[in-house]
């Protein structure tokens, strides 16, 4: 009896190396992959691809043709919810879809599959491919709030040496709160918990953590927001999370708490935040996401002082592209095993 074997469409850029790893990680796939037909990267793991660059109808025939043969995606076709719809219709044999984002439940909820297409077709993302560049981020982000990074970058550009030494706060001696306790939260924890902090994180389950000193219930968040040094968000993106760091949450802090969000921009309620740096509850705030991005030039977040802003790129990294081919071999494994997936996706949350 033959093995079974498993054809996989590539429908974002993939890099050679990439591409050869998962062949070699699971060779009962069979791997449609032409990369004449894709978006090229603008740098390491562009998945979404060269805006600027558009397909001939002969190409776009052909692109369709190879994803319409394939019995999995890497990738959603063109990161496009119109071009996942038209690509599940057209291809009943489609069972499953691997995001290469570590979310991605916004394209695949706007794409309006329905309950039949959303059973038929698996869902999996790349969650926790990106946890540890993104904690180094948020370490990072704590790191500059606590030893004042934009007053001594404000100095350096002035030429001034300071009116006397300048103190800064020990992160060792500090509290920190992680509001989301999932695959980067969890590996956050990990970080400031090795630096000697105390660490926090919200829990729905309540299940214990490691690295966590106390669980936080979420309808506790905004008495725990009161007593720490420090909130880190890392959470998705959803109808629960929206404008959860806000008003209550930001009234409730200490003088000079600070905030990094490294998860969604909508999490956290911007005209709240400003207002709370404004009086000075948030003393700094990191953040590699925002709301709208790219975030409007007239935005005050742009030229807040007491801001850290990188453009959504603290989960980059070259090594990015081989771990989520890694991840995506042993999920294929899996299912030609028929064992349970990896980082499904939930097609009620979609997260």
């Amino acid at each position: 009896m033959s093995e079974p074997t498993l054809k996989v469409a590539v429908a974002v850029s993939l890099d050679d190396a990439s591409a050869e790893r998962i062949v070699t990680l699971e060779p009962r796939i069979e791997l449609l992959r032409d990369p004449a037909l894709t978006r090229p990267w603008r740098w390491t793991g562009d998945w979404e691809g060269d805006p600027a660059w558009q397909r001939s109808p002969e190409q776009q025939e052909a692109f369709d043709t190879m994803i319409d043969g394939a019995d999995a995606l890497f990738g959603l076709p063109d990161v496009s919810p119109a071009a996942l719809a038209r690509t599940v219709r057209a291809n009943p044999s489609l069972r499953w879809l691997h995001t290469t984002a570590a979310g991605g439940g916004g394209q695949v909820k706007n794409a309006q599959l329905t309950e039949q297409e959303l059973e038929r077709v698996v869902v999996t993302t790349s969650a926790g491919m990106h946890a540890s560049t993104l904690a180094e981020w948020a370490v990072f982000g704590v790191l500059a709030g606590a030893k004042g990074l934009r007053r001594l970058e404000a100095d350096q550009a002035s030429r001034t040496w300071g009116d006397g030494r300048r103190l800064m706060r020990h992160v060792s001696e500090m509290t920190v709160l992680v509001v989301g306790l999932g695959g980067i939260g969890a590996v956050v924890a990990e970080r400031f918990s090795a630096l000697g902090a105390t660490v926090w994180g919200t829990t729905r389950s309540g299940k214990p953590v490691e690295h966590v000193d106390r669980l936080v219930p979420m309808d506790e968040l905004v008495e725990a927001a009161a007593q720490v040094d420090a909130i880190v968000t890392t959470l998705p993106g959803t109808t629960h999370t929206t404008g959860l760091i806000g008003e209550a949450v930001l009234g409730a802090v200490q003088p000079d708490t600070i905030l990094v969000n490294v998860g969604r921009g909508a999490v956290v309620d911007e005209p709240a935040l400003l207002d709370a740096l404004d009086d000075g509850r948030i003393g700094f705030a990191a953040l590699d996401v925002t709301a709208v991005e790219p975030l409007p030039t007239d935005s005050r977040i742009w030229e807040h002082p007491s801001v850290l802003l990188s453009p959504h790129t603290a989960a980059l990294s070259v090594q990015e592209p081989r771990r989520i081919a890694e991840l995506f071999a042993a999920n294929a494994t899996r299912l030609l095993d028929g064992q349970p997936l990896h980082n499904v996706m939930s097609t009620k949350e979609f997260y």
